[in-house]
């Protein structure tokens, strides 16, 4: 039986030399050079692409929506930040589907993506009933509401039955007397 490992071993240092360019190329949004965010009405931009400052200016980013052609018809907002990072937003942005596009100092661009922007949902109110009787606690069937009259009732008769106690307790005291 034949040995197939210098198809193996080929296969093997093709991988292992396939491997740095994989790596190199990043995930697909690190290929665009900009990560785009939306949060309600406002559109955020950053990137790390631009990492010369020429006369004082990082760049600028434009927001384009789907009628504009190109950067310069677009809303340009300058970039700020630092040499590792740098960023620009746009608020107020009505929805729709727009692309963001960032053009460094130097003239190059950093990288163009899409973003939707969809409508704020506004949070809705509602009254809830709260319980007019408060809470019902007890014992076993204790959680029934009484009216007035009932209760009343039942305060005359623990009454009466106090007063019967304290009736026949001072009669037992004098056994005697009729």
């Amino acid at each position: 039986m034949p040995k197939s490992t210098p198809l193996l071993r080929g296969l093997t240092a093709a991988a292992a030399a396939a491997l740095p360019l994989a790596l190199a190329a990043g995930p697909a949004e690190a290929a665009t050079g900009i990560s785009v965010s939306t949060s309600g009405s406002t559109v955020s931009v950053t990137t790390s692409a631009c990492a010369q400052q020429i006369n004082g200016s990082w760049g600028n980013a434009s927001l384009l929506t789907g009628s504009q052609a190109n950067f310069a018809q677009g809303r340009q907002v300058a970039l700020s930040g630092s040499s590792a990072l740098q960023s620009a937003a746009w608020s107020g942005v009505s929805p729709g589907t727009y692309t963001v596009i960032v053009v460094c100092a130097n003239g190059s661009t950093a990288g163009t993506q899409s973003v939707i922007v969809s409508a704020a949902s506004t949070p809705t109110i509602s009254a809830t009933a709260s319980p007019s009787r408060g809470v019902m606690g007890g014992l076993g069937g204790g959680s029934r509401d009484y009216g007035t009259i009932t209760l009343v009732g039942g305060g005359m008769l623990v009454a009466a039955g106090a007063g019967a106690t304290v009736w026949f307790l001072r009669r037992r005291s004098k056994p005697y007397r009729l």
